[in-house]
């Protein structure tokens, strides 16, 4: 059966380092043009919101005034892993429990301008935000020097382009968390992912809804090599090609799907790929067969791109873990929203997510709302249809989500 296509554009410039110069600079950059972005726009907001209030500085206010300050939240946080704590790890013979969250009630919030800093109170839950997200807040400042908040302005979803309308159905297929290397990888699972996508698995109305498929995305953690090949120590010859086994199996299965349809590579945090965000698209050396195909796209994590019009951004995964660890939520799907809402893909970088120090940039804001947002390994399957106040639509044609599974137990 024929193939459906679909017209794609790779929007992942903003993310390229090429052209960047490291001279030892550190990241408060990076916080100042957040801060600027971020500000214009709350300050556009602001007559809307509450138009009789002034807006002043944190070193302009005034005890028991009414006003509108606008800065990046810092969360003074107990059990915030530092570096001493990992030398203290390293020295001591009984390793230090690490928890999965950092949480403490003892957690209070800090807005920071560049005129200073001052402490939170009030209406604003430490909970529900982390360091580096940018908001306005209507509150006064009390006799204890803290500033009482009333209530809370974030930036909001962004505007979106308008959702082409596709009168056929084409599907992206989205995959993560394959791990190849690793104990719980399933290699027949994956072989079954690939018949069916590439047409050569099931009937003939499998085969027509697999001819609808127009791209593959890999959302990164594609391989996994062992940790001991990591203490630091050279590697013995011999391991050397232990090392180099996930990646050439991966290349292989890769090479059946490229053949059939396009592939989007994404690099994780477990990949062969830089630890900072955003991560640059894996080497084409890794993939001697795919690369040899024009249908394989390695590219950066995040990853942003257009299909017939529809504009995907996605992750795999590490800002949304990351916020996991230092705020709370009812559920992953909430933290996504909360990264719309914030307009900003990773606010915890660089605070406590590495990421480049740009001088004159954040890569991370988000400027347009995207159609299809997805993240990548997590642990379990969630989606969510997220309307704006301007009707923004979040998740081709009617964009529904469902899942694919494959089963690899026989009955005797």
């Amino acid at each position: 059966m024929e193939r459906k296509q679909a017209e794609y554009s790779n929007l992942d410039e903003r993310y390229a380092i090429q052209g960047e110069k490291y001279q030892g600079q550190q990241y408060s950059h990076i916080y100042f043009t957040r801060l600027h972005h971020m500000r214009n726009l709350l300050h556009a907001l602001v007559p809307s919101w509450k138009p009789h209030l002034p807006v002043t500085t944190v070193l302009g206010l005034e005890e028991g005034k009414d006003c509108i300050i606008v800065g990046t939240l810092y969360k003074h946080m107990k059990l915030k892993p530092s570096i001493l704590d990992e030398y203290s790890k390293e020295r001591s013979a009984i390793p230090l429990v690490k928890p999965h969250n950092f949480m403490h009630p003892d957690d209070h919030l800090i807005l920071e301008d560049e005129s200073g800093r001052v402490t939170l109170a009030g209406a604003i839950p430490p909970a529900a935000y982390v360091t580096g997200v940018v908001i306005a807040l209507h509150g006064k400042e009390t006799s204890a020097g803290n500033f009482l908040v009333e209530d809370i302005l974030e930036a909001g979803i962004p505007p979106q382009i308008t959702l082409p309308s596709i009168n056929e159905d084409k599907y992206v297929v989205f995959v993560s968390g394959l791990s190849i290397g690793s104990e719980k990888f399933n290699p027949l699972q994956f072989q079954l992912l690939i018949d069916h996508i590439t047409g050569h698995l099931g009937d003939e109305n499998e085969q027509s809804i697999a001819s609808n498929i127009v791209r593959v995305v890999v959302a990164g953690n594609s391989v996994h090599i062992s940790p001991r090949f990591f203490n630091g120590q050279a590697v013995a010859s011999k391991d050397q090609s232990r090392i180099a086994e996930p990646i050439k199996e991966l290349d292989i299965m890769l090479t059946q799907l490229v053949a059939s349809l396009p592939v989007d590579m994404m690099p994780g945090s477990n990949d062969p790929a830089n630890f900072s965000l955003p991560q640059q698209p894996l080497h084409r050396c890794l993939f001697a067969g795919a690369a040899t195909y024009n249908t394989f796209s390695s590219c950066s994590n995040p990853h942003q791109f257009e299909l017939d019009s529809v504009r995907f951004i996605g992750t795999s995964g590490q800002n949304i873990d990351d916020l996991y660890k230092y705020s709370d939520a009812k559920d992953k799907l909430e933290f996504v929203e909360r990264t719309l809402r914030w307009r900003h893909l990773a606010p915890t970088a660089p605070n406590s997510l590495g990421c480049y120090p740009y001088t004159d940039k954040d890569p991370f804001l988000v400027e347009s709302c995207p159609h299809v947002y997805f993240v990548g390994n997590q642990d379990k399957y969630e989606t969510q249809l997220l309307q704006g106040p301007e009707k923004q639509k979040l998740n081709l044609r009617n964009l529904e989500c469902s899942t694919l599974s494959f089963s690899t137990s026989f009955d005797a």
